[in-house]
């Protein structure tokens, strides 16, 4: 592992989680609710990521800035930012407090789109690597 291959993940992690917290303490989930902040966190975290990961793939080969983008932005940033963790809690927390019509709804519908944003990223993003 080169160590500055490995800075470029904790850096862009550390952003993300940054990112991450700033909105969820903004904007909290409340109890019994949809959790709106984590479900925006994941949809535009997978659209972004596929956007980056099908651009990069489309604009060359997996070396020198485009691995730098990959690794700092993709790994790093878009991996503190999404939530998956805390997605399963919230789904947990909805379900064992008795909302299993939100709860449920809300597993499905966040990882649907979640697919689906991820997606459409990857096919935006490679015509746009493939443009330039």
């Amino acid at each position: 592992m080169r160590p500055r291959l490995l800075a470029l993940v904790v850096v862009g992690g550390a952003a993300g989680t940054l990112a991450r917290s700033v909105l969820e303490s903004t904007f909290p989930a409340q109890p019994g609710a949809w959790p709106w902040t984590t479900f925006v966190i994941n949809v535009t975290g997978a659209l972004l990521l596929g956007a980056l990961l099908g651009y990069l793939a489309a604009a060359g080969p997996d070396e020198g800035l485009r691995r730098d983008l990959r690794l700092g932005i993709g790994t790093g940033v878009m991996g503190g930012y999404t939530t998956y963790s805390t997605f399963i809690v919230e789904v947990d927390t909805l379900l064992r407090n008795g909302h299993v019509g939100t709860g449920a709804l809300y597993a499905v519908v966040a990882v649907l789109l979640g697919l689906a944003a991820a997606a459409a990223g990857l096919t935006l993003g490679a015509r746009a690597g493939r443009r330039s």
